[in-house]
């Protein structure tokens, strides 16, 4: 039985493999853009840098046009080639991809759009050590779970996705510390909702990344594990996958 990385290198032409691999090095590309869109969307918040701030932005309708140019390649690819089994797999699970990595880049924007606002009205007084501190966790996981997609490393892929759960417990706790200082500091009010609308884009960016985990799991398994929890997605981890 072949490897799962042997499998995605059997085409029936080198003009097919090419365009294969093609459409997973652009895929690639357009995620280290969007992992640097995260990074520098926290970096313009926590440093009140407008210029910054304004560049991701800016930026945004670079990611959107690499998802519009990605996704015409992969129709193409699936109208010419009619591919099969795990290379129809690949294609679905690019297509797939690009959406979650086009809304991670929205995300950016809008935390990008929230520092401008801080700039204008003044910093918030506090939770920006929060925002510093859930974003590099979730631009570590998109980061991985890219790395999991290069790779086709399904442990990898289920190990982002598990993080997103710590993610998830982080944002509440922060949500909660947030909405307790409004509380007692009602003139904070304006301010600190746009570190909460901060939180909220971080937190969709770790979904996203695991979004981007369970499809790395579809391309290498053949297994749709959206929705079926944790210990249901390990199992498929470890289960060996059948010839094709």
């Amino acid at each position: 039985m072949p490897s799962d990385k042997e499998a995605f290198n059997q085409h029936i032409s080198q003009q097919f493999n090419d365009e294969l691999e093609e459409i997973r090095t652009h895929l690639l590309e357009m995620g280290g853009l969007v992992e640097k869109q995260i990074n520098d969307a926290i970096v313009a918040l926590v440093e009140g840098d407008a210029k910054l701030a304004q560049q991701v932005r800016e930026k945004d309708d670079t990611i959107n046009q690499m998802e519009l140019d990605i996704d015409q390649d992969c129709l193409r690819i699936l109208a010419r080639r009619q591919p099969a089994a795990s290379d129809l797999r690949l294609v679905v699970s690019i297509s797939k991809i690009i959406v979650d990595l086009e809304r991670i880049g929205d995300e950016s924007s809008k935390i990008a759009r929230r520092a401008l606002d801080l700039v204008d009205e003044g910093q918030a007084p506090r939770g920006y050590v929060e925002c510093r501190h859930i974003g590099h966790h979730v631009r570590r996981m998109v980061q991985e779970s890219l790395d999991a997609f290069a790779r086709m490393d399904t442990e990898q892929a289920f190990a982002v996705a598990r993080e997103d759960k710590a993610v998830d417990q982080e944002y509440k706790t922060a949500m909660r510390e947030m909405v307790t200082f409004m509380m007692e500091d009602p003139r904070s009010i304006g301010r600190v909702l746009n570190i909460l609308w901060v939180l909220r884009s971080l937190e969709r960016v770790g979904d996203h990344a695991r979004n981007i985990a369970e499809h790395v799991i579809y391309l290498v398994k053949g297994t749709d594990v959206r929705h079926i929890g944790l210990k249901r997605m390990e199992a498929e981890v470890k289960k060996d996958v059948a010839d094709e």
